[in-house]
């Protein structure tokens, strides 16, 4: 070992000092583009003047109580998160891997106190990603995450992608719940289709059992909706949300409705950190911002924008990349060539994107972008395009 750092990661050579909007520098001084915002974290781009003017305002009051005590910002976020949602009830983490794991005691501890504790068996779909605890990566249940890990936890049903009959046939007196991502993110940029995802409420309905929603990635705006699943317009019992929901900072939330959160009472689950006054404070302000009708209907904009650009680059180069997809600013580029390939060149064009899986390229800019620099992304990744063409 070379590093005093578990070398879980392979990263990138480079090392960012500071940023703005939607621009990192580098220690070497070189800018880049980023349209990667953290894996769809920072939301409202780098150094927000809004989001640091909380941050430090929180900060010269009070960063920390125990969940012991009431904490107004946590409850004022909570009220927030309610009144734009489904959701009756919130309960605030750190990350998305401790939503999923309130999400699937939830939906246990639901059928247990309804006197059915064998009704614990969750389905999820082939190429989804829910985090990486033992609930995450048994829910998951791909050989990338799971290998070497086991013995697995029990109770989760993978279903291969795209195949409503092979969900319902799956469906027995052991089912508990149906988790999904509305769009898959770390799966490559899959969305499920409207129609799917309201048959998918109504199967649901008709056997009587819970269905959950992931949002990590893709809530928050991501889509042009606060919620991706608003498209469809259903509404989940259950969903897991974090990344964006902090602009950066370290915040999550299970947003449910009271049916299904009965279980939960005092003394069922609790977090150190989750829900402290900074963390909820940054968090409110992000809602503030991003809630707004007129911000989504700008965040529709700049998609069609960026959406169109890319459709012309597909035009102009075909050996590259052969799809582009996803909703608002989730957008996977299918690629030709390997996409971690892709993922360098655009690095060596100073911008910042993420590999997925299906061998596809995300780009995730901040909410915030202007359309001059979706411009420039585009101009960069032709040039990165150009690379595979000689």
């Amino acid at each position: 070992m070379t590093t005093s750092i578990l070398p879980t990661y392979a990263r990138a050579d480079l090392e960012f000092v500071s940023g703005k909007g939607s621009w990192l520098i580098e220690a070497s001084g070189s800018q880049f583009l980023d349209f990667a915002s953290g894996i769809a974290v920072n939301s409202l781009g780098h150094s927000h003047p809004e989001l640091v003017s909380v941050i430090k305002s929180q900060a010269e009051k009070l960063w920390h109580v125990s969940n012991l005590y009431q904490i107004p910002e946590q409850r004022a976020l909570a009220d927030k998160l309610v009144k734009n949602s489904f959701a009756d009830t919130v309960f605030f983490t750190n990350s998305g891997t401790e939503s999923c794991e309130l999400a699937v005691k939830m939906t246990r501890k639901y059928w247990f106190e309804k006197g059915y504790p064998n009704k614990f068996e969750i389905i999820t779909i082939e190429g989804s990603f829910h985090g990486r605890s033992s609930a995450g990566i048994a829910a998951t249940a791909s050989e990338k995450m799971t290998k070497g890990f086991g013995p697995l936890l029990p109770g989760f049903i993978n279903i291969p992608w795209n195949d409503h009959s092979a969900i319902e046939n799956s469906i027995t007196d052991k089912t508990a719940a149906i988790l999904i991502e509305p769009i898959q993110g770390e799966g490559g940029i899959r969305p499920i289709p409207e129609q799917c995802l309201q048959g998918l409420r109504k199967t649901c309905d008709e056997k009587g059992i819970l269905l959950i929603l992931d949002e990590v990635q893709c809530g928050f705006g991501r889509t042009g909706k606060l919620f991706a699943h608003e498209w469809s317009e259903i509404e989940p019992d259950i969903m897991m949300v974090a990344k964006g929901i902090g602009g950066g900072f370290p915040l999550g939330a299970v947003m449910a409705k009271e049916t299904a959160a009965i279980g939960m009472t005092a003394g069922t689950h609790g977090s150190t950190y989750g829900g402290n006054p900074l963390g909820c404070a940054v968090g409110l302000k992000v809602m503030d911002i991003i809630s707004n009708p007129n911000f989504l209907n700008d965040v529709n904009h700049k998609a069609k924008r960026f959406y169109n650009g890319l459709q012309e680059l597909l035009k102009k180069n075909t050996s590259v990349f052969e799809e582009v997809r996803g909703k608002g600013l989730m957008i996977g580029l299918k690629c030709k060539v390997q996409n971690t390939d892709f993922v360098n060149a655009c690095y060596a064009n100073n911008l910042l994107t993420v590999p997925a899986g299906d061998n596809v390229v995300r780009l995730l800019p901040p909410l915030t972008v202007s359309d001059t620099e979706i411009d420039v992304a585009l101009e960069k990744l032709e040039s990165a395009m150009t690379i595979f063409s000689k």
